[in-house]
């Protein structure tokens, strides 16, 4: 009998074959160890990791969007890292987006045969009106999911620039960028929610955050764009303006106020002894960068 090849993510592991057998102490002890793996896939692709990050800040600067898609986990985790940017980085409506194959339900169920769909990716992304200024990261721990190939595949006819993220190895990319997070067989065969997801999640945070620091949405490592709208996010408004102002919370609170929430104005109006309309100016006329501002 032919004996078939299996993805590295479906194959056996064989420090947890007797998983069924071991303690509950043990069972932890082998997936610590096991996700010591994580991080050195993730460090081995740094510079794919990196190259992404230009992409995106490139089609971001030239008013695109980036754009994740997936199916199962690697679906759930593009949508969630896209719904993070808005709070925390000020990015507006659509600008950083998630399409997961089967829909908003498939968020929190189980859709049969959604990643099996190609007709569905390229449905999802024609409602995009996709463009030669986006970018598309499509999340495959396989690498082979039909509902990511088309959506990857559509996006590259188009001019949109490509990233695949996956958990197998790439023998020959076809896309701009591919990162290939090879850390070797799940301690549940097959479950690539485990240290699959758990280096994809580590790469979507560098990919968004460093592009985000690129284009200017932090101050050093301080989150000058986040939305302040709950009590929680105005504390944190308001320590941010203290603390790179050097001026007490009653101040900063005044600042805060008089530039309707907007940190970056705050800190340009306090900074620059200047009204409104002419910190929004100078942070216009600056790209947006505090940099060289305050």
């Amino acid at each position: 009998m032919e004996k078939t090849q299996l993805p590295i993510t479906e194959e056996l592991n064989p420090r947890s074959k007797d998983l069924d057998t071991l303690s509950t102490g043990e069972i932890v002890k082998v997936m610590l160890e096991e996700d010591k793996n994580v991080v050195k896939a993730v460090s081995r692709e740094k510079e794919n990791i990196a190259r992404a990050v230009e992409l995106i800040v490139e089609r971001l600067s030239r008013g695109g969007r980036l754009i994740f898609i997936g199916a199962g986990t690697s679906g759930r985790l593009g949508v969630m890292e896209a719904a993070e940017c808005p709070p925390t980085f000020g990015t507006p409506s659509g600008m950083v987006c998630g399409i997961i194959a089967g829909g908003k339900k498939a968020l929190w169920r189980s859709i049969e045969g959604a990643e099996d769909s190609r007709s569905e990716a390229k449905k999802a992304l024609k409602k995009l009106n996709l463009g030669r200024n986006d970018v598309v990261v499509g999340i495959a721990a396989s690498s082979t999911t039909p509902f990511v190939q088309a959506g990857l595949s559509y996006a590259s006819k188009l001019g949109s620039a490509t990233v695949l993220i996956t958990s197998n190895p790439v023998s020959c990319c076809v896309y701009d960028v591919c990162i290939s997070l090879v850390v070797g067989p799940e301690v549940i065969a097959g479950s690539t929610r485990m240290k699959a997801g758990t280096a994809t999640k580590m790469v979507l945070n560098i990919l968004t955050t460093a592009s985000m620091v690129r284009l200017g949405k932090t101050y050093g490592n301080l989150m000058v764009e986040v939305q302040p709208n709950s009590k929680k996010l105005r504390n944190r408004a308001k320590k941010i303006v203290m603390q790179i102002l050097g001026v007490d919370s009653k101040k900063a609170a005044r600042l805060l106020r008089n530039s309707g929430w907007n940190v970056k104005i705050a800190l340009v109006m306090g900074k620059r002894n200047v009204g409104y309309k002419e910190a929004k100016r100078l942070l216009a006329r600056n790209n947006g960068f505090l940099r060289g501002l305050i």
